[in-house]
């Protein structure tokens, strides 16, 4: 048995411009479960001439959205966060039928959207401008304004929270907002597409372009999208940043990791045991937040059999999820077997783990845990994408602090211990933008921001949380003074 509904009938997801569903120009793509490798959707590519219908629409829509008091925008997010609660099992079955998530991880996303939400709701209090007298009858006051209109890219392995990172904060900001989720992912655009119509978000304001690379180019190159959001590989992301800042745009792109925890001997064994085990499992390893390498300190080969025993545990289809694609999972075999040839002890071996009744045709592989790799090699500093977790074995931790930096991502680190001072010192060294200590994805929650530092991550700021609102506004700055002060100073 699986955890997840799959659809019983294809379903057809379609491009959303001004509040209607309409077919994109381009050449028809389709949607593939991970579970069974079959046809569970398909959509219509979009071209330049899509992107530009979208665009039209939204300049109009924006300008009265921008219009209208922030305490009238948070209304319709609040309807919104009500329907997608009414609707969070529909939701999570079907984006996790798309994603190969289990449906407790497709749930748990959402969950994590729906937080973004709660935040940009709560923006109506919370971020009010401010004004003050500076000087004798000279008073400051700065206002937040709109950008205009604001796009995102989002990845296959969160269809609906990492989208849901941005929608709430750019539209409650006075945004239009165009989207462009995963070719591999599209159909969870329905779901939030008509929560937000029936919300009653103005026609315009959001759109779903579907489609892949000329989509995205379209995209970037349009002069009347003044921002960008990316999610997705270091490649990418470092040609979307590049070419959006060639056209003068602000882009905020998100790329790839490879991230570290470092075990101390200290650590408590069942603490340590679950926690290292669902980092590098949870979501099929399909995430940036994911463990990939195990910084072994000292003796902690009890703590091992932990992490091994927690794994070994977990069944493909109900505890954990599918593979995107049918070549992610040759890759990760092959990786592991290039890993197994220069030198590496199979503790625990995915390759062999067997698929769930009735699904042999979908997209499997189970934990896998590799020892005594060597730091450099591809095993240790190529992010694999998978439940695959490499120990490097460390005398101490200043060895795997070393270790820790040499890497060129700098998404998350995470320290298991009991000791303070050695915590310390892993949140002082790491090269990354959010660590944690006994918690194995140290991923903020609101309205603590989500952002990575070095190759994981290309533009300035964070893409949720308090430092994502200067991305997605403006900041007007005034300066008043309505009479002539007997008393003036040189500010006056």
């Amino acid at each position: 048995m699986i955890s997840v509904n799959l659809p019983k009938e294809v379903i057809s997801v379609q491009n959303f411009v001004g509040g209607q569903w309409v077919k994109g120009s381009g050449q028809k793509g389709e949607v593939i479960s991970p579970y069974n490798h079959e046809v569970i959707g398909e959509f219509y590519n979009s071209t330049s001439q899509d992107v530009e219908a979208a665009v039209k629409l939204a300049v109009k829509a924006q300008k009265d959205w921008a219009n209208t008091p922030i305490k009238e925008r948070t209304k319709v997010m609040f309807n919104f966060r009500n329907i997608l609660l009414r609707d969070q099992e529909a939701i999570a079955h079907l984006k996790s039928a798309e994603s190969g998530k289990t449906f407790s991880e497709g749930l748990a996303g959402l969950m994590k959207g729906i937080e973004v939400l709660e935040y940009a709701i709560s923006l109506q209090n919370l971020d009010l401008g401010g004004k003050l007298e500076v000087s004798r009858g000279v008073q400051c006051e700065y206002r937040r304004e709109a950008l205009g209109i604001v796009a995102n890219i989002t990845p296959f392995n969160f269809p609906a929270m990492v989208p849901m990172w941005t929608i709430p904060i750019a539209l409650t900001l006075g945004n239009a907002y165009i989207w462009k989720p995963s070719e591999k992912t599209p159909l969870t655009s329905l779901k939030i597409a008509n929560a937000l119509k029936e919300a009653g978000l103005p026609d315009g304001l959001f759109s779903v372009i579907q489609g892949g690379r000329e989509a995205v180019e379209a995209i970037i190159d349009h002069p009347s999208i003044k921002a960008i959001g990316f999610v997705g590989s270091t490649k990418i992301a470092k040609l979307v940043y590049e070419r959006g800042s060639q056209h003068g745009k602000r882009v905020l792109a998100l790329g790839g990791a490879k991230n570290h925890i470092v075990l101390l001997p200290d650590a408590n064994l069942d603490l340590s045991g679950m926690g290292i085990s669902d980092s590098f499992t949870g979501c099929a390893g399909q995430r940036c937040m994911a463990a990939s390498v195990l910084l072994a300190v000292g003796d902690v080969d009890k703590h091992i059999q932990k992490i091994i025993e927690r794994a070994s545990s977990l069944k493909l289809g109900q505890d954990m999820g599918a593979i995107i694609t049918k070549e992610q999972v040759e890759f990760l075999k092959n990786a592991i077997d290039r890993a197994e040839k220069a030198g590496a002890k199979v503790l625990l071996d995915g390759r062999k783990a067997k698929a769930p009744a009735g699904f042999e045709g979908g997209h499997w592989i189970g934990p896998t845990i590799l020892d005594n790799i060597q730091p450099g090699s591809e095993a240790a500093s190529v992010e694999l994408f998978g439940p695959v977790i490499s120990i490097v074995r460390c005398k101490d931790i200043t060895e795997a602090m070393a270790i820790e930096n040499s890497v060129d991502y700098g998404n998350a680190c995470s320290v298991f211990t009991s000791s303070g001072i050695h915590a310390e010192r892993v949140i002082r060294e790491a090269s990354t933008g959010m660590v944690g200590v006994n918690i194995g994805v140290p991923v903020p929650r609101e309205p603590f921001s989500f952002g990575g530092i070095n190759a994981s991550k290309f533009g300035h700021g964070d893409i949720t949380g308090q430092h994502s609102l200067d991305f997605w506004s403006n900041v007007k700055k005034i300066t008043l003074k309505w009479e002539k002060q007997v008393d003036s100073n040189w500010m006056s």
